[in-house]
């Protein structure tokens, strides 16, 4: 028995222009049965809003009525039409703002598929294209968990890219918001104001994209606006406690792109060593770096800002003064203070916060020539906006060792006032003679030890860095009228939890349970941890608009190019989307569940393109998705 139906119904269901390829049902009622949808196509006598398509059930032997048909239509549709935008098949990382796809599908990807461009010139824009092109057509990404969609037969042949405003630069708060369309038609268009905007969307597009048996697929009928909830979203990565190679910290740019992270924070230099080779003060390299094989050259220098500009990555430097400054002792003795002496010295106080002492001498004119032609030669290869002079952790026992500044003290003068003529110094060296804005760790105002006054440092052109006590020291900045970047310790130092470091260390000596493992700053921050915190908690209105985003930190003292890229990802990535789209579901409840789901396969596509994530969980689970779950 044959039966045909006729059914009109809304486009949403089903995608216009598609052939719908379904398998073959093998019973009803015990019965061999076979399906074929045999027409899909507008109805001429319908309103132009409903679809027409014939549905032909061939039922091998005769049946006595028609329910078990209908049973069949129903238990064989209904998970189609009824799949959802709060459910998606298909992965995007980090999650987009606003993603309408009334009715999932997917389509081919044409072999001679195309990205075209209104601005093919623009250096940054054309290098992503060119990247993108390759990237789409030879990734071969099989989700862990294959979608089931709806095949719609029209392959997609281009996507076309509009900008409205192409010469827009790459700095602070630039415009990256964009708009995606993949139609059922073949054709897809990406509009964004800028092209960093163009480049978010780009990604956006290739993760859409996935491998079926021998072909490529792609999300089609979908339609993604977007746009990040923070400007800036970034990583710290240090390249003085241990060398990290060129190489390795190209990779880390490249998944900072696929992950909508703008914002490399080098801090290139402290006191274990001074890695970058400077024009005017290249003793400082010669001498202060591990060796000559350890060393950024301006040429290294500015292919990593180059590659970084073409992901829509700034790479903000840090020369870390007057604070962590050992290495300079190197090469310039005379304006470093209790350089190269044991950090710890029984029964006084530390002159360091770990191993590697050396501070700069405020006092010493000499101090001022030296950083500031390392401050130029710095911004020469840097044309980011924004210049971090770290400020942080100044030690009173280092600098009281000299006997100048001893007799400063001596005199009724402070410390506190020391650190005040350091920065009255080379504040106005970055804001005014480099025309950068000024960044600071927050313990130069809010230090226990060694601060200045907030009144001495002007708001307008500087932006505090905060690391510790979590929201509260963010909202103290925030309250004072500073823009804040946060990396609180406890949410976002990647690094640790990894035990401690420091050598003869009578802890390990004794036999006991439980502890932090030599860590001062465990335990280990999960990607969990880092997904969780909302960095303007408890924050008022007002303050929440002084807060600009917020940076993981990958300190290296036990990290190095072999181990980088496990350090770093997927936690960074967690930090990534609660910047880009937040950490809540449209509930206002923590995203946990389908976070974790979707970060398993985020994983998978990171590692098959060169990134060495870590796993979060066993790869059963990734396959078996909320099967791991603690609750049901």
């Amino acid at each position: 028995m044959t039966v045909i139906f006729v059914i009109t119904i809304p486009p949403l269901i089903f995608p216009l222009h598609c052939w719908l390829h379904l398998r073959p049902m093998a019973t009803i009622n015990s019965r061999p049965a076979r399906l074929q949808i045999i027409a899909f196509r507008p109805s001429p006598s319908s309103p132009p809003n409903l679809s027409l398509f014939l549905l032909k059930i061939q039922i091998m032997k005769p049946v006595s009525h028609l329910f078990p048909c209908f049973y069949f239509f129903f238990a064989v549709f209904l998970p189609v039409v009824s799949t959802s935008a709060s459910t998606f098949p298909v992965n995007i990382w980090p999650k987009p703002t606003t993603i309408s796809w009334p009715s999932p599908a997917a389509s081919p990807l044409s072999p001679s598929f195309t990205i075209l461009s209104s601005h093919p010139s623009h250096p940054h824009l054309s290098a992503a294209i060119s990247r993108y092109q390759n990237l789409l057509l030879s990734e071969r990404h099989r989700p862990l968990v294959p979608p089931s969609l709806p095949y719609c037969s029209v392959p997609l042949s281009s996507l076309s890219i509009s900008i409205s405003n192409p010469s827009a630069p790459l700095h602070h708060a630039a415009d990256e918001s964009h708009s995606l369309s993949v139609s059922l038609t073949g054709l897809a268009t990406l509009s964004a104001a800028t092209p960093w905007g163009a480049i978010r969307g780009l990604e956006s597009f290739s993760q859409l994209v996935w491998a079926s048996e021998s072909r490529l697929l792609v999300a089609a009928g979908i339609n993604i606006t977007d746009r990040p909830l923070f400007p800036h979203r970034g990583l710290l990565l240090d390249t003085s406690r241990n060398f990290i190679p060129v190489e390795d910290i190209l990779r880390t740019v490249r998944a900072m792109g696929y992950n909508k992270m703008n914002v490399l924070h080098w801090h290139i230099t402290d006191t274990q060593s001074f890695p970058i080779l400077l024009p005017s003060v290249p003793e400082l390299a010669v001498k202060g770096s591990y060796g000559p094989k350890m060393q950024y050259s301006p040429e290294d220098v500015r292919r990593i800002v180059g590659y970084a500009m073409s992901y829509g990555v700034r790479v903000m430097p840090e020369i870390d003064v007057p604070g962590h400054t050992g290495s300079w002792a190197e090469a310039y003795p005379e304006i470093v203070t209790c350089a190269n002496k044991f950090w710890a010295p029984a029964g006084k106080p530390a002159l360091a916060a770990e191993p590697g002492t050396g501070q700069l001498n405020p006092l010493n004119p000499k101090t001022y020539d030296t950083v500031s032609a390392v401050f130029r030669d710095t911004a020469d290869l840097f044309p980011e906006p924004f210049f971090h002079g770290g400020a942080d952790e100044i030690n009173a026992a280092c600098w009281e060792e000299d006997s100048s500044i001893a007799d400063f003290v001596s005199g009724g003068s402070t410390l506190d006032q020391l650190l005040q003529i350091f920065i009255s110094k080379t504040h106005p060296l970055i804001t005014g003679d480099l025309n950068r804005t000024a960044v600071y760790w927050e313990d130069v105002i809010l230090s226990p030890t060694v601060k200045i006054p907030p009144s001495t440092i002007p708001k307008e052109n500087t932006v505090m860095q905060t690391w510790n006590n979590g929201p509260n020291n963010t909202k103290i900045l925030a309250a004072m009228g500073y823009r804040v970047i946060v990396s609180s310790w406890d949410f976002y130092y990647l690094d640790c939890g990894h035990g401690g470091w420091v050598g003869n260390d009578g802890r390990y000596d004794v036999l006991a349970t439980g502890g932090d493992g030599g860590s001062w700053c465990a335990p280990f921050k999960t990607w969990q941890r880092v997904y969780d915190y909302d960095i303007t908690e408890g924050l008022t209105e007002e303050e929440r608009r002084m807060v600009i985003g917020g940076e993981v930190a990958m300190w290296t003292e036990q990290v190095d190019g072999s181990v980088v890229d496990g350090r770093v990802w997927p936690r960074a990535s967690a930090m990534a989307e609660s910047l880009w789209s937040g950490n809540r579901g449209e509930d206002g409840k923590k995203r946990y569940a389908e976070a974790t789901d979707r970060l398993n396969e985020w994983r998978q596509r990171m590692v098959g393109r060169g990134i060495g994530a870590e796993p979060i969980q066993p790869r059963w689970c990734a396959g078996h998705p909320r099967m791991c779950n603690l609750v049901e």
